[in-house]
C-alpha cells in the first residue's frame, strides 16, 4: 500500500463500486462482440424494406413511407440496442453503473440484476428464432427464390444471439460471484 492509502483509506462505498478485478475471458469478450453484431444484417434488411427498397417481401397495402417505415426503423434500432446490452457483461459498465446516470450512477451492479434479465432475454430470443431456423419460406408475403435466400441469410445470424448471450452470461456470473 502506498502512503496515501494509509492516510485516506478507501470508503466502503468506493470499494463496493469498484469493478471486479478479474477481467472477462477473451473468448467471452469475443462472444459478446459477435452477439452485439447478430442483429445488424436483419436490421439493415428490415430498414431497406421499410424505406421502400424492393427486397422481395410483399409490401402491398403497407404504409411506405409512413408508420410501417417508422416501425421497421424502430424495431431495427431497438433490436440492435438490446444486442448491445450483451457488451455490458464484459465491460466495466456491467459491473458499476456509469456515474452520469441519475440516482443509481456509481453503484455496483448486483450480479443477478444482470444475469436474470440476460437469461430471460436469451430464452425469448431462442423461442423467437429457433422455430425459424429452417428459413422464412411460406410465411405470408415472404419473398421467394434469391430474395428469400438473401432474407434468410440476413436473419440467420440472429440464431447465434441467444446461445452466445447464455455463454457470456454464465461467464459473467462465474467471474462476478468469485
Amino acid at each position: 500500500m502506498d502512503m496515501d492509502t494509509h492516510r485516506n483509506p478507501p470508503t466502503a462505498a468506493a470499494l463496493s463500486a469498484a469493478p471486479t478485478h478479474r477481467p472477462p475471458a477473451r473468448w467471452a469478450v469475443r462472444a459478446a462482440q459477435v452477439a452485439a453484431l447478430t442483429a445488424v444484417p436483419s436490421g439493415v434488411w428490415r430498414i431497406a424494406m421499410g424505406v421502400g427498397i424492393p427486397v422481395g417481401f410483399d409490401t402491398t397495402g403497407l404504409d411506405i413511407p409512413g408508420w410501417f417505415s417508422a416501425m421497421c426503423i424502430a424495431m431495427s434500432l431497438g433490436t440492435e440496442g438490446l444486442t448491445l446490452l450483451t457488451l455490458g457483461l464484459v465491460q466495466p459498465w456491467g459491473e458499476v453503473v456509469p456515474r452520469w446516470l441519475p440516482l443509481i450512477g456509481g453503484r455496483r451492479v448486483a450480479p443477478l440484476a444482470a444475469v436474470v434479465p440476460a437469461l430471460l432475454g436469451a430464452a425469448v430470443v431462442m423461442l423467437l428464432t429457433i422455430p425459424r431456423a429452417g428459413g422464412f419460406g411460406g410465411a405470408p408475403g415472404a419473398p421467394t427464390g434469391p430474395a428469400l435466400l438473401l432474407m434468410d441469410a440476413c436473419y440467420a445470424p440472429l440464431l447465434l444471439w441467444g446461445p452466445l448471450l447464455v455463454l457470456v452470461t454464465v461467464a459473467y456470473y462465474r467471474r462476478r460471484r468469485a
